[in-house]
Formats: structure tokens, sequence, C-alpha cells
């Protein structure tokens, strides 16, 4: 969901919610716009950085991935296995999640683009009333390289 984000679009929208892009959050940021597609933990985040030597945290991760979801500039994702997962949110507020494969052996997450709920959705919003403005599909099942 990171295509043409920069790090100038992310810093705008920081401000635009008055906050700083300090550097803890220029760091944590630039992982998701260095590996783009993927889903990220707190744990990924922290080794990736570790990796590239750079002196951060863990519990800073946290806060920063946690402001950042809250913030909406991060999209905090959760595929059943009780560790939360990030990567770089919609631009635009009316825009629907992709759907994700997870694979339940190894827990590889694809991402699958085409967005098959409009029917569905259309047809309960009609027959409950209930305005709805998003929804968010998980496949369960098994990757081509574990079946």
């Amino acid at each position: 969901m990171a295509d043409n984000i920069t790090m100038e679009v992310l810093k705008e929208r920081l401000q635009a919610r008055q906050h700083k892009l300090t550097t803890q959050r220029r760091i944590v940021l630039e992982v998701f716009l260095t590996h783009p597609g993927q889903h990220l933990s707190a744990e990924d985040v922290y080794g990736i950085l570790r990796g590239q030597s750079l002196d951060i945290g863990l519990a800073t991760v946290y806060r920063s991935l946690e402001l950042l979801a809250n913030l909406g500039i991060l999209q905090k994702m959760e595929f059943g296995d009780g560790c939360s997962r990030y990567e770089i949110g919609t631009m635009t507020p009316d825009a629907h999640q992709h759907h994700h494969l997870i694979c339940m052996k190894c827990g590889k997450v694809e991402e699958f683009p085409d967005d098959l709920m409009d029917d569905l959705e259309k047809d309960v919003a009609k027959k409950t009333h209930f305005r709805i403005v998003d929804h968010q599909v998980k496949f369960f099942g098994y990757c081509k390289e574990c079946q």
C-alpha cells in the first residue's frame, strides 16, 4: 500500500496531526519505505534497525509504531498469531484495505489486492441500515510452498 509514498508525504501527514517527525519516527518509517509490501512486527523493525547499527530501543520502536498507527499513518493488523504487524496506511480515508492470505504453516502473509466484497458490503448495509466505512478480509490456509 506504500506506492508513491515518500518521507515528505509522511512528514506532512504527521504535521497535519500536530506531531513532529522525530529522528526515531523517521528511521522507523524508513524501514517501511524500504520494505514495501511487507507486514512488519515491532521485533522485525527493531531487528532491521539493529542490523543497520542504528541505536534505538525496542520500547521506542513500539511507542513509535503505536503512535503512527493511532494517527493513521501506519495500519496495525492482527493475523491471529498474537503478533501485531504494521504497514503504511492508505492515503485516502475512504479507500478499502487490501485483503491478506495467511499461511498457517510458515506464517507468510501475502496481499490480495482485488476487492471482491463490494456487493456483499452493499447488501449488508442495505439490510441492516449500517453505514460501512471499511472491512478487512483474512484468508487462512497454506501457501504454495507449504502445501
